[in-house]
């Protein structure tokens, strides 16, 4: 008799709601029983095949495994699995991973022969998660409405989903729990301190505080369970990885009843929902998870670590209660818990989108046209578009090209998928290489170091041996998968059809730093093989925003790079302003996106190139004034209906000035320039004839010498000797303003300033008269200044 399990209440409601409506959202906490009893519930209602979605290699087998027991046979009867590199057929059930649906849909849009698809774990929200019920549900709505979906759940707020499919019914199973109790840290972990050491100590004393149970530890992958799981002996329990990347035999040894030994279980987040692992009663939780996020060093998605979010943290303390009351152990402070977000983000709103992009051009749809959970993100969509476009996989239009066709099928990102497809076999070790983490971390950037360990003709300290397995492996695949003769791999220029963005031109100086193709600065360490090559392609860096350093490389020959590129080379005549240099810069360029292959002066750069730098030039330093420029500017504001002079008027286009700055080279050549002459070509002849009369530029006195007249002031200002305005019974006027007016001594000292000449004569002259007589007696100070005769002389000596 099968164990009774909490889903198989829910059971009956679930396939009514399925049989009359064909979609249906359940909802079910870790170890309810989903995956292995809704699968077998749905056989007796459908004919056709049942397509069940794991996120996980590991847990699309260990589900068909447990499914054909409860069959009570072998896998490859009626339960069958199929996921990269490795399937069993089954007849009415197969557990497939997320990549291999996308596949299946995109070759046969109405999925013949199956008659029920279930997204499993879907609050796990992988990108191909998102996109395969998107792809699911466009097909079921316009080829088969027959087609049955079910997405199933162990957190997740059901009713977006629910409402994404046409306001499906949810089923809710309330499963069973036993209490656990949660221990924290007394305190956080000291910044710098060494988690893993932290996590190790926390093993051990829950082993020491507990009496029996499997103690479940979830870490963030594999190379920290492998160091933990060396700290842990000679502690007398049984320790058993499980991760995603280990052989089927180990990962069943872990899935396995225990021994008589108690058992340490150290796992990724694969053992949060998607596995049943035996009588757990203990959880450490080491606070951190591994999810795939746009790596910009990389160009592709990388898996990064991060803290857990509350939910995954819940999820986690839940298997400790699932046989019997548990204890969880966080590696964690109670009060840093409010500083965990709520929920991890969903994939495809912080992941790589290039291979969406390229899954929507193969269907033949715009992001809007499908049913998204989380629409992708505009910009990083654009962004995946423009580079599928450089590798050719897209036209100008959008639209998949046959390339791009070709590269949709291959299991890879298309980065390396174009590698894969134009360089034949040889580039397969480069592609699995490319696919993994390093397998010589720490070791000298150059790929060709990693390429040889690849092949064993070299054997690193570093080097990680299960990297390495794992890298020839999926490379073995690659080959299978591309017809044509293998030969000897040049992993520069191959490395350079995957990363056209990256390829890297030495910067003049001693530092080996980089300009890459697309624009970025990079820098090598100095003591790396590769700093002192010329030309490089840089395939991973570690992201820095100002000037990424160079993680893996590899040494690119201009000539390899003409061949493959040649047809991007652009000729340019480039005519410039250097900000630096501060003078116009006139050079031809032979470039490659922002790299600068070959460059000498242009000697014979047009004049009006020259002053369209210039301009550039004058807009980054400002305008500088002559007296004289400074002068004619003031009139100019003074007079209604004239062209606005103000700097940030003039700079806004420099259309005005350009004829004059053909000849300009200098930052002391710009400040030079008098603006005088193309002020008065600004407001042309009309204007000036304007100007002169309504703002003059001089004062005529009555002796008929030209007085500039001043309008750096509130009012036009004139100086002026007081013996040559003798006779002046009106006061001077500009523009229909009065002029103000400061009088003189002989000596050419201010003796009176006004703006009512007349007003002086008849007030203030006789005091001034009294005063000057004294001081200047060779000069004339009439008593009736109105009616004496200007003058600039003085009376003979003797008179």
């Amino acid at each position: 008799m099968p164990e009774r399990l909490s889903i198989d209440e829910v059971l009956p409601a679930l396939c009514d709601a399925l049989a009359a409506s064909g979609r249906a959202v359940l909802v079910a906490p870790p170890g309810a029983g989903k995956t292995t009893r809704v699968p077998l519930a749905l056989l007796g209602q459908t004919e056709g095949k049942i397509l069940m979605l794991e996120p996980r290699r590991l847990a699309a087998r260990a589900a068909a495994e447990r499914l054909a027991e409860g069959l009570g046979e072998p896998v490859g009867q009626r339960i069958g699995y199929r996921m990269r590199g490795d399937s069993v057929a089954g007849s009415r059930i197969e557990v497939v991973t997320e990549g291999i649906l996308t596949r299946m849909i995109q070759s046969d849009p109405s999925l013949d022969g199956t008659s029920c698809v279930i997204f499993d774990e879907f609050h796990e929200r992988s990108l191909n998660a998102d996109l395969g019920l998107a792809l699911v549900w466009e097909a079921r709505g316009a080829l088969r409405p027959d087609l049955a979906v079910l997405v199933m759940s162990a957190t997740l707020d059901a009713q977006p989903v629910a409402t994404l499919l046409d306001d499906a019914p949810i089923i809710r199973s309330e499963g069973q729990a036993f209490p656990v109790e949660t221990r924290w840290l007394e305190r956080p972990l000291p910044a710098g301190a060494r988690w893993l050491d932290a996590a190790t100590a926390l093993i051990r004393q829950a082993e020491d505080e507990t009496a029996e149970g499997t103690i479940l530890t979830f870490l963030p992958g594999e190379g920290e369970i492998r160091r933990i799981a060396r700290m842990l002996e000679g502690l007398g329990c049984e320790v058993l990885p499980l991760y995603g990347a280990l052989d089927a035999k180990a990962q069943r040894a872990a899935l396995a009843p225990p021994g008589a030994v108690r058992r340490i279980v150290l796992a990724t987040a694969i053992a949060e929902t998607s596995l049943t692992i035996p009588e757990v009663r203990v959880v450490v939780d080491a606070g951190r998870a591994r999810r795939a996020r746009f790596d910009p060093g990389s160009g592709m998605s990388r898996l990064v670590t991060e803290r857990v979010s509350r939910a995954e943290a819940d999820q986690r303390r839940g298997r400790a209660g699932r046989v019997a009351p548990g204890t969880c152990y966080r590696l964690w402070a109670r009060a840093e818990e409010g500083a965990l977000p709520a929920f991890a983000p969903p994939e495809i709103a912080v992941a790589d989108l290039t291979g969406l992009a390229l899954e929507l051009a193969a269907w033949g749809a715009a992001p809007g046209d499908l049913a998204f959970l989380t629409p992708p993100p505009e910009a990083p969509l654009a962004e995946a578009r423009a580079l599928l476009r450089d590798l050719g996989a897209l036209d100008d239009d959008g639209r998949i090209t046959d390339h791009g066709k070709s590269l949709a099928t291959l299991p890879l990102h298309p980065r390396l998928a174009h590698m894969l497809a134009v360089a034949g076999p040889q580039a397969a070790d480069l592609a699995a290489l490319l696919s993994d983490r390093d397998p010589l971390r720490g070791a000298s950037a150059d790929l060709t170091l990693r390429l040889r360990a690849i092949r064993g003709e070299t054997v690193a300290a570093q080097a990680d041996p299960g990297a390495l397995h794992r890298i020839r492996a999926e490379a073995r695949r690659l080959r299978r998968m591309i017809s044509g003769q293998a030969e000897p791999l040049n992993p520069g220029p191959t490395a350079a059809l995957a990363y056209p963005d990256r390829i890297g031109l030495r910067r003049k100086g001693e530092a080996p730093r980089f300009v890459l193709s697309g624009g970025k600065g990079a820098v090598l360490d100095a003591g790396d093989p590769l700093a002192n090559d010329r030309l490089i392609v840089a395939v991973d860096l570690d992201g820095d925003a100002r000037e990424a350093r160079i993680r893996l490389a590899a040494p690119l020959s201009e000539d390899d790079l003409r061949t493959l590129y040649g047809d991007r080379f652009k000729a340019l005549r480039i005519c410039d302003w250097s900000r630096r240099e501060g003078r116009v810069q006139a050079r031809e360029q032979e470039r490659l996106g922002a790299l600068v292959l070959s460059d000498r002066a242009w000697t014979d750069a047009p004049e009006d190139a020259i002053a369209a730098a210039a301009w550039d030039g004058l807009r980054q330093d400002g305008l500088s004034w002559t007296k004289d420029a400074a002068r004619l500017r003031a009139r100019i504001a003074l007079v209604p209906d004239m062209p606005a002079v103000d700097d940030e008027s003039l700079l806004a286009d420099g259309d005005w000035l350009l004829p004059w700055l053909g000849r300009v080279r200098t930052l002391a050549d710009l400040r030079a320039l008098d603006l005088s002459e193309p002020l008065l070509t600004l407001i042309g002849w009309d204007g000036q004839q304007r100007l002169d009369r309504d703002a003059p530029a001089q004062f005529t006195t009555p002796l008929g010498r030209k007085v500039p007249i001043d309008y750096d002031h509130e009012d036009p200002s004139i100086d002026v000797r007081l013996q040559e305005m003798f006779g002046v019974t009106r006061h001077p006027v500009v523009g229909g303003r009065p002029l103000r007016i400061t009088l003189l001594s002989p000596a050419h000292r201010p003796v009176q300033v006004t703006m009512d000449l007349p007003g002086f004569w008849a007030n203030s002259y006789a005091d001034v008269r009294k005063d000057m007589r004294g001081r200047y007696p060779r000069h004339p100070w009439p008593e009736d200044p109105t009616e004496a005769d200007p003058t600039l002389r003085a009376k003979p000596r003797g008179t």
